[in-house]
């Protein structure tokens, strides 16, 4: 049939408009859905790739779902990348009790800002602080809302005016293009650089040191690591030297973990009872709560903080505060958080476990057409810039499709009302069950079953 024929067949944009199927994605939404849509079949027909126009319900749902995909924003997927703090899909999953306390203390008023046994004010990181203070030993604790912005305000309240030293090789890019340097500018102090990129010492700290030194700063660097002939200096000397010279120690550490995960990684509570002064990290990382910066140190330091103009600016909102305070109940048993908390969970499960939940998914995949799909070893990573050069031994199905191609696969699961984001590694798409909630399999098994029908 001729082209121009099939594209008349297709139905004009005003009665596309006015089905009442359409309705519930709003007149904004639905037209350039309907755009959308009708452009790429008229492209199909006119490249030979659609011989047949569309029937008009085909068209119709095709509008539908395009623009139930537009309207979503914000949606959750299925992270099947074996990334437990995977950056680009919101890194750390909140415990289940985190959600209850968000709609408990969110569906009403709440004691923000409130004491109710005074009937006045309150302080909104009172409860925070008394929870922070009780599981990591610190003299005082302040949050806000991201580990960037806590590190930020540190220098700023603390530093502002003043010279900060810090290690070349801990100069480190957070990512997003946020680097250590610029974060010390913005908080009105001057960089001052000691050391090599690969080795730094104490007396390069020592002879740094002036009357214009407002810090000593030590960057762990949690994104990356320096292998080979390397130095820097321990803690401890560096706190002493710190002491000597009536200077705060203040650590940016990056992911903040309350649980022993590694021995390249240092615990909060290590940290803080090895004197450090200031310590910053993140509570959406190994802390597993939500995106969060959080400060703990002298209580001093942490009250020029508390009192600092750009704290207001920075702070959290009731809705983190919740989230974070509800994921901190867990850490009063360890135990206990390794099972509730999901990053610690999925950092933590042992390979026979995960074996098993392969095995689980693989049963439930039995009625899967056109594919080849079987159980294989692989390696899970923490992601988030947490635990670098880290990799943890996992299990994944790997599918390898017969009549599509593995990069159709992968962009038909990524196209789904509830994506299923996997990762292709040597010409097959990898599932790694590490990251994969088995209340997820029988959705998974079906809608592969859905793609790969004949």
């Amino acid at each position: 049939m001729d082209k121009n024929a099939i594209l008349r067949q297709l139905p004009k944009m005003d009665a596309i408009l006015e089905e009442g199927c359409l309705e519930i994605l709003g007149r904004s939404t639905r037209t350039t859905a309907a755009k959308t849509v009708l452009e790429a079949i008229r492209s199909d027909i006119l490249s030979d790739l659609l011989v047949v126009a569309p029937t008009y319900d085909e068209i119709l749902a095709q509008i539908l779902e395009t623009g139930q995909a537009q309207s979503r924003g914000l949606q959750r997927v299925i992270n099947a990348t074996g990334i437990v703090l995977h950056t680009n899909l919101g890194r750390a999953p909140l415990p289940e009790n985190a959600p209850r306390h968000i709609a408990e203390t969110s569906l009403g008023y709440s004691t923000l800002e409130f004491d109710t046994e005074t009937g006045g004010r309150g302080s909104r990181m009172a409860g925070l602080e008394a929870q922070l203070v009780n599981l990591t030993g610190a003299e005082a604790a302040i949050a806000v809302n991201n580990n960037a912005a806590a590190v930020l305000l540190a220098l700023s309240a603390l530093c502002a005016g003043g010279e900060v030293v810090v290690s070349r090789g801990e100069l480190v890019e957070i990512g997003g293009s946020f680097r250590v340097p610029e974060v010390i500018a913005q908080g009105g102090a001057v960089l001052r650089e000691v050391g090599a990129t690969n080795s730094t010492r104490l007396s390069d700290y020592e002879n740094a040191i002036n009357t214009h030194t407002t810090a000593l700063l030590k960057v762990h660097t949690s994104n990356y690591r320096v292998e080979g002939f390397t130095k820097e200096v321990d803690l401890a000397q560096l706190r002493d030297l710190a002491q000597k010279h009536n200077l705060p120690l203040i650590y940016d550490l990056g992911g903040g973990a309350l649980i022993d995960l590694s021995h390249h990684e240092p615990t909060v509570q290590a940290l803080i009872s090895g004197g450090v002064d200031v310590l910053c990290f993140s509570g959406d990382k190994l802390l597993g709560g939500p995106q969060a910066g959080i400060i703990l140190g002298r209580s001093d330091l942490v009250a020029k903080m508390h009192k600092h103009p750009l704290y207001r600016a920075l702070r959290m909102d009731k809705l983190t505060i919740a989230a974070l305070s509800a994921t901190l109940e867990h850490y009063e048993d360890l135990e206990q958080a390794k099972e509730k908390i999901p990053v610690l969970a999925m950092l933590t499960t042992p390979l026979d476990k995960l074996k098993e939940k392969a095995e689980q998914l693989r049963e439930k995949m039995l009625n899967v057409r056109n594919c080849k799909a079987e159980i294989v070893e692989t390696m899970s990573q923490a992601g988030g810039g947490s635990l670098p050069g880290e990799n943890f031994p996992s299990y994944a199905i790997s599918l390898s499709p017969d009549k599509i191609s593995v990069e159709d696969l992968a962009e038909k699961l990524r196209g789904l009302y509830l994506p299923i984001i996997g990762r292709i590694h040597k010409g097959r798409l990898l599932l790694d069950v590490r990251t994969i909630d088995p209340t997820d399999f029988s959705s998974i098994a079906w809608d592969l079953q859905e793609i790969l029908a004949d």
